[in-house]
């Protein structure tokens, strides 16, 4: 079979299995960009560890300016991008204003770089539990560059701000990203408070209407999932909620949006768990 005809075969199933195709005039987010802009956001989030740029007190405003309105410039096309796709996904016949789009992504990326102190002072209470969770752990240093739990949690951090600014896509992209390296899948709309560790981290899943506390240690293979996953049911809180303090061992799963583990509980390895448990010891 010479090439042209090859290449017709691939044209036609364009044009016969749509729904897969990403038309040259249909903007959608960059994957790679969205993952070169989230390693900028961990190198502010944890300046030295992330890069091997060598910092000092010279150079660190001059690096630190030039990554952020890198940050901006990459991010806010990107968000626009996804705006825009949202639009027309909604209504195929609007005529989206992309000076609109473009002013709402500008902003998200502006709010974000704003709120990198505050995910620098959540990401250090991370960091300090994954360290005294853990007696393996040596240093702090050793758990930032090391422990995929932490990293999991820091793109879950970044991804979360962006989802609760109302930007499509992007948020999946990056935690989708982080699963695929770490083997933790974290949703982005998921709501996890202070001082959070996942130790070793392989297969943990977090459903997206999930919420948890602080101090927080899980485990591996820990599932935080629905009891049910029909469609209907995307707007309804179908994952637990994990109160403050409490611990869940390996292969642990807890299903159902009224599933509540009460503050202090201890879920042991290989649970299956449909109802609220009160303080289990």
């Amino acid at each position: 079979m010479k090439i042209d005809e090859l290449v017709d075969n691939i044209l036609l199933s364009y044009e016969k299995d749509g729904g897969i195709n990403k038309a040259g005039t249909e903007n959608f987010p960059n994957r790679e960009n969205v993952v070169s802009v989230l390693h900028d956001i961990q190198c502010l989030i944890f300046p030295g560890y992330k890069t091997a740029e060598e910092l000092n007190s010279g150079n660190l405003r001059y690096i630190t300016g030039q990554r952020i309105n890198r940050i901006i410039a990459i991010l806010t096309k990107e968000i626009e991008k996804a705006l825009t796709y949202k639009a027309v996904q909604h209504d195929a016949n609007s005529k989206v204003e992309n000076s609109h789009c473009f002013a709402l992504a500008e902003k998200a990326s502006f709010a974000l770089i704003e709120a990198i102190p505050e995910i620098r002072r959540l990401a250090r209470l991370d960091t300090i539990a994954a360290y005294n969770g853990d007696p393996a752990a040596k240093s702090g240093g050793e758990v930032i560059v090391s422990y995929p739990g932490l990293e999991a949690i820091i793109v879950y951090r970044i991804a979360h701000f962006l989802y609760e600014c109302g930007v499509p896509v992007i948020p999946r992209i990056m935690s989708e990203h982080v699963h695929g390296k770490t083997g933790i899948d974290i949703h982005p709309g998921a709501k996890i408070g202070e001082s959070f560790f996942i130790d070793h981290g392989t297969g943990v899943v977090i459903g997206e209407t999930t919420i948890i506390g602080n101090n927080v240690k899980i485990y591996q293979g820990v599932t935080l999932g629905a009891l049910s996953v029909k469609k209907t049911l995307q707007n309804s809180k179908r994952h637990p909620t994990i109160e403050d303090n409490v611990t869940i061992y390996a292969n642990a799963t807890i299903l159902g949006g009224e599933t509540v583990i009460g503050k202090g509980s201890v879920i042991g390895g290989n649970s299956w768990i449909t109802e609220s448990v009160s303080n289990a010891k």
